[in-house]
C-alpha cells in the first residue's frame, strides 16, 4: 500500500503540490494524469526518494520494493539479455554465491530462495519481456552500445519490468515504443500483480490497462475509479454540479448582502441586518470552477483539390543501401481522401516510406508518379531540432509572410495553438509540445493536399491530442500516419498498411483485431492479417511455440498458485478459530476473547471469498489461454 499525507513541495518560490494525499491500495493499476507542468515526475521522484518533500510524508509498507526506469539509456557492451538479468540483484549475488558455498546449510537456503525467485527460468522471462518490447533472439545477444538512445531506453524498461517490484512507476513509457510495443506494455500493466503507477498521455493505455486515475491539479491529488473516459467522465459532471453550486451560493450571498448593504446602518433594521452578516459568516464556500481550456489545434485545407491518385508507386525500392533495399517493389495508390495509418515494428520501413513520400529519400529503382501541383506537409519528431533556437514563434511565421501585417502574423500564430504570452517566447523556452504545435503549423502553412506525421504526439498532453484529432477529422486532404496512441489512429484514420518484410500491404481489420494479432505472436502476415498455416510450421518451431505460450501462462499461473497458498491459510486459520469458538465455557470467561474471535472469522471468510472469487475468474481466464493457445 502507498500512502501519501499531507504532501507539500515548492521550487524556485512556486508551489507544486499542497496538501496533497492519496491511499493507493496493494495491486491497484493508477494512471497519474495532470497538466504538463503540475508536478506529476516531481511526485514520482519523492516517492522514489530522489526528493524530499517539504512537508507530509510517503508510506510504503516494509521490504516493498520501488522500480523504476534509470534515467540514463545503458550503453556499455554488456548484451541485452546479461543487462535485464542483472536488474535482479538478488537473483546474480545468489547465483555467484551457489558457486563458491560449502556449508550444506548454506547452500540449501541458497537453492531454495532460488526456486522462490524461479531464478532458473529468469532467462526465459527475460527473453519474452525483451521480445514484447522488439527485441528479437538474435539483438538480445547483442551489446547495448550498438543500439540507439530510444532502443537502449526500451532495454532499461525490460530491466525494470523484469524485477517485478512491489511499486513499479513508470513515466511516460510509451515515448519510446512503436505501436507494437506499447499494445504490448499495456497487456504486461495489465496481468502485472503488483502495484503499478504510471504517468502517460496515451488515451488508450490509460483506459486499458489501469484500474484508478489519479488526478494532479491545483497541487492537489484526487482518485478516480475506472480508467480516464470514465475519469473525465466523472470530473465533467463533478464540474457541472460544483458549478451550479457555486452559482446558487453566489445568489445567495448576494441576496444576503445587498440586504446588510440596505440596512446595516438603519435602527429599525439592525438586528435583522447583523443576522444576515452571521448567515452570510457560515455560507458554504465553493470554488468557482475554472477550466484551463487547451487551445485548438487546426491545419488550413489544400488549396484546390486534386483528381485522384495523388500518388501512385510501381516497383518501387526505397531505403539507405541500393544492395539491401529496406523497402522492395512497393505498388500502391494514395487518393486525394485517404486517410491512412501505418503499421509494423520499428525498423520495418515506415518511416523510411513517410521520407520518400516527403521527398526527403530518393528511390532506387521503380516509377513514382505525382499529381501536378501536389502539396506536401511533412512532420517527424527529430524537426523539431530544426526550430531556430533565439527566433520566437512569430518571427518563424514571419518567414513565410514577410509583408504580412503584425496583426495577421499573430492571427496565423493563434491558429496554430500558441497562446498570446507564448508568441514571443524564444523556441528553446517553449515547452515540448509548444514546440510541437508550432512544427505542426510551419508544416501545414500553405494547405497541403497530403499530410504525412511520424510520431505527432510524443509531446502533447490528452487534451492536445484530442485537439489533432479534431484538426485531423476537419482537414480535407489526404493523411498518412505513423502513431503509438491507438486512440489516435482509431479515432482519425480510414485504412490500414502493415509494413513489414519488405513490402506494404493493406491489414484487414481495425486496431482492435491488430491488437490481438499482434497480442497473439508470430503469424503470416503476408495478406494483412493473423493468417497463420500450422501446417508449415515443423516440430522445432511447435515447440519452440510452446515453450513461449508456456512462459506467456507462466505469470497467471503463478498468481492462481499463489492464490491457492493463500485460501490454505485462511481455512486453517477459520478450522482453528472454529475450534476456540467450539469451547462453551469462551463467552462466560471471557467474552472479549470470544467476541475478537467472532470477528476475525468473519473477516477470514470475507477474504476467502474474495480469494475465491478471483481464483475462478483466473482459472478460467487460463483455461480459456490455454484452449486459445492449444
Amino acid at each position: 500500500m502507498l500512502i501519501i499525507s499531507d504532501l507539500t513541495f515548492r521550487i524556485a518560490g512556486r508551489t507544486l503540490i499542497e496538501g496533497a494525499s492519496v491511499t493507493i491500495h496493494d495491486g491497484a493499476k493508477v494512471g497519474l494524469v495532470g497538466r504538463n507542468g503540475t508536478g506529476k515526475t516531481t511526485l514520482f521522484n519523492i516517492v522514489a526518494g530522489e526528493l524530499s518533500a517539504e512537508s507530509g510524508s510517503i508510506d510504503l509498507k516494509r521490504g516493498a520494493r520501488i522500480g523504476r526506469v534509470a534515467q540514463e539509456a545503458p550503453g556499455s557492451d554488456t548484451s541485452l539479455i546479461d543487462f535485464v538479468l542483472a536488474a535482479d540483484t538478488e537473483r546474480t549475488e545468489l547465483m555467484a554465491e551457489a558457486e563458491t558455498a560449502i556449508d550444506p546449510h548454506r547452500i540449501a537456503e541458497i537453492q531454495v530462495r532460488l526456486a522462490d525467485i524461479e531464478a532458473h527460468s529468469a532467462e526465459a522471462r527475460a527473453a519474452t519481456i525483451l521480445s514484447g518490447l522488439g527485441f528479437d533472439a538474435a539483438d538480445q545477444r547483442r551489446p547495448c552500445a550498438d543500439f540507439s538512445g530510444g532502443w537502449r531506453m526500451r532495454v532499461a524498461l525490460a530491466a525494470v519490468l523484469f524485477t517485478e517490484p512491489d511499486l513499479l512507476l513508470l513515466d511516460e513509457p510509451t515515448n519510446y515504443l512503436d505501436l507494437e510495443g506499447t499494445l504490448w506494455l499495456t497487456n504486461y500493466v495489465q496481468r502485472y500483480r503488483y502495484t503499478v503507477v504510471l504517468i502517460s498521455h496515451d488515451r488508450d493505455l490509460l483506459d486499458s490497462a489501469v484500474d484508478h486515475i489519479c488526478h494532479l491539479a491545483d497541487g492537489k491529488l484526487t482518485l478516480w475509479k475506472g480508467g480516464y473516459t470514465s475519469f473525465a467522465r466523472q470530473r465533467q459532471e463533478k464540474m457541472l454540479l460544483q458549478e451550479k453550486a457555486y452559482e446558487k451560493i453566489e445568489a445567495q450571498r448576494k441576496h444576503l448582502q445587498a440586504f446588510v448593504d440596505r440596512f446595516r446602518y438603519k435602527a429599525s433594521k439592525a438586528t435583522q441586518a447583523q443576522s444576515r452578516i452571521k448567515m452570510l459568516e457560515k455560507l458554504d464556500i465553493v470554488d468557482a470552477v475554472v477550466e484551463d481550456n487547451v487551445r485548438p489545434i487546426s491545419f488550413p485545407n489544400p488549396k484546390a483539390k486534386l483528381a485522384p491518385p495523388i500518388v501512385t508507386y510501381d516497383k518501387v525500392d526505397l531505403g539507405y543501401d541500393p544492395e539491401k533495399p529496406v523497402l522492395k517493389r512497393l505498388t500502391l495508390r494514395i487518393d486525394d481522401d485517404d486517410r491512412i495509418a501505418l503499421l509494423g515494428k520499428n525498423g520495418n520501413g515506415k518511416s523510411t516510406f513517410a521520407k520518400a513520400l516527403a521527398d526527403r529519400l530518393a528511390p532506387f529503382s521503380g516509377n513514382i508518379v505525382k499529381a501536378g501541383k501536389l502539396e506536401i506537409a511533412f512532420f517527424a519528431q527529430h524537426q523539431l531540432d530544426e526550430l531556430h533556437p533565439d527566433e520566437t514563434a512569430v518571427a518563424h511565421v514571419r518567414r513565410l509572410m514577410p509583408d504580412a501585417p503584425d496583426a495577421r502574423v499573430r492571427s496565423r500564430v493563434a491558429q496554430m495553438g500558441l497562446d498570446t504570452n507564448k508568441m514571443d517566447t524564444p523556441a528553446r523556452e517553449l515547452s515540448g509540445g509548444e514546440r510541437a504545435r508550432l512544427l505542426l503549423g510551419l508544416a501545414t502553412f500553405h494547405g497541403p493536399n497530403l499530410l504525412i506525421l511520424d510520431e505527432p504526439t510524443n509531446h502533447l498532453d490528452i487534451d492536445s491530442r484530442e485537439s489533432l484529432i479534431q484538426a485531423l477529422n476537419d482537414f480535407e486532404g489526404a493523411v498518412i500516419l505513423i502513431s503509438h496512441d491507438r486512440h489516435l489512429v482509431a479515432a482519425t484514420m480510414d485504412r490500414l498498411w502493415l509494413v513489414d518484410k519488405g513490402g506494404i500491404t493493406p491489414f484487414d481489420g481495425d486496431m482492435d483485431d491488430y491488437k490481438r494479432f499482434i497480442l497473439s505472436g508470430p503469424g503470416d502476415t503476408d495478406r494483412g492479417g493473423p493468417k497463420g498455416d500450422e501446417q508449415k510450421l515443423t516440430n522445432a518451431d511447435r515447440r519452440r511455440l510452446a515453450a513461449e505460450r508456456r512462459i506467456q501462462l507462466a505469470p497467471l499461473r503463478k498468481r492462481i498458485q499463489g492464490i491457492e497458498v493463500d485460501m490454505d491459510k485462511l481455512r486453517k486459520l477459520i478450522a482453528r478459530i472454529d475450534t476456540a469458538l467450539a469451547d462453551p465455557a469462551l463467552f462466560t470467561s471471557d467474552p472479549a476473547k470470544g467476541a475478537k474471535l467472532s470477528k476475525e472469522r468473519a473477516d477470514a471468510l470475507r477474504g476467502l471469498d474474495t480469494f475465491e472469487e478471483e481464483w475462478l475468474i483466473l482459472s478460467a481466464e487460463y483455461e480459456e489461454a490455454e484452449a486459445a493457445e492449444g
